[in-house]
């Protein structure tokens, strides 16, 4: 997914990245996703799902993998990524850090950050980091090589934070226990609906300015919001596992764009 967002980014900015970049990107989101899920259940501080036991039990071949992928990425940076570019990259590697460390050292048993008294109670802090740095690691790539009007890959950048945003959310209320045996609403067909018609209105506008790129980035982002909300309305017909994997693969729809690459 790390590399399809990234590609249909630098797609809608008409910019072209190096096969070192997107090989770089991929072990690390794959190399962090492991890490994550081996933390989780390492420290086991609320309940696990199926991902955290399948990690766990596949450890002895995940971590020398995972080790083997993070000195790859480091080495490609080495031979590859410019001085300055590794500048820049290193602010999204202490934020990354920065959020492993919060997430996984001395947290609340629901996994949240310790943040100050004045965010709203239960607010997802966690769900939205991951958005926040995810978006950002796969936009930078092409916001980076850009010549000029970046200001055109806000909207876009904004949106599919929300999205990631999104997903993550919808997975963590999914998986609790209280969501899968409560049948009342839960808020995700809501927000998915508010994203899917807010993408969609940008897409539009967007495209009504001459920026035909970033707005069918927009409308494939629109539909990934419009699928969050199907899933969350279905959620009740499919496994835990079917439902979590299916989250997922409805964020790949910027593949659409790839045709036209």
């Amino acid at each position: 997914m790390a590399v399809t967002w990234a590609v249909a980014f630098a797609w809608a900015e008409h910019v072209r990245l190096p096969v070192w970049v997107l090989a770089i990107l991929a072990l690390a989101a794959w190399t962090s996703y492991v890490g994550d899920r081996l933390l989780d259940a390492l420290r086991a501080r609320h309940p696990l799902r199926d991902r955290h036991h399948f990690h766990w039990r596949h450890r002895r071949i995940l971590v020398p993998l995972a080790v083997t992928a993070f000195l790859v990425a480091i080495g490609l940076v080495l031979l590859y990524m410019p001085i300055a570019a590794r500048n820049r990259n290193s602010v999204l590697a202490v934020a990354a850090l920065a959020y492993f460390t919060g997430v996984h050292s001395g947290q609340p048993a629901a996994g949240r950050l310790r943040l100050p008294r004045i965010r709203p109670a239960n607010f997802p802090v966690k769900e939205m980091l991951v958005g926040v740095i995810f978006t950002l690691a796969c936009a930078v790539p092409a916001w980076t090589r850009m010549n000029a009007h970046r200001v055109e890959m806000i909207a876009p950048v904004i949106g599919f934070m929300a999205l990631a945003w999104l997903n993550c959310r919808a997975i963590e209320v999914w998986e609790s226990v209280s969501s899968r045996s409560d049948s009342r609403p839960n808020g995700i067909f809501r927000l998915a609906l508010i994203l899917a018609l807010s993408l969609t209105l940008a897409a539009v506008v967007a495209g009504s300015v001459g920026s035909t790129h970033n707005a069918a980035l927009l409308a494939t982002g629109g539909v990934s919001a419009a699928l969050i909300g199907a899933l969350d309305r279905n959620q009740h017909r499919l496994s835990a596992v079917m439902l979590r994997t299916a989250a997922d693969l409805v964020l790949l729809t910027p593949l659409a764009l790839l045709a036209f690459a």
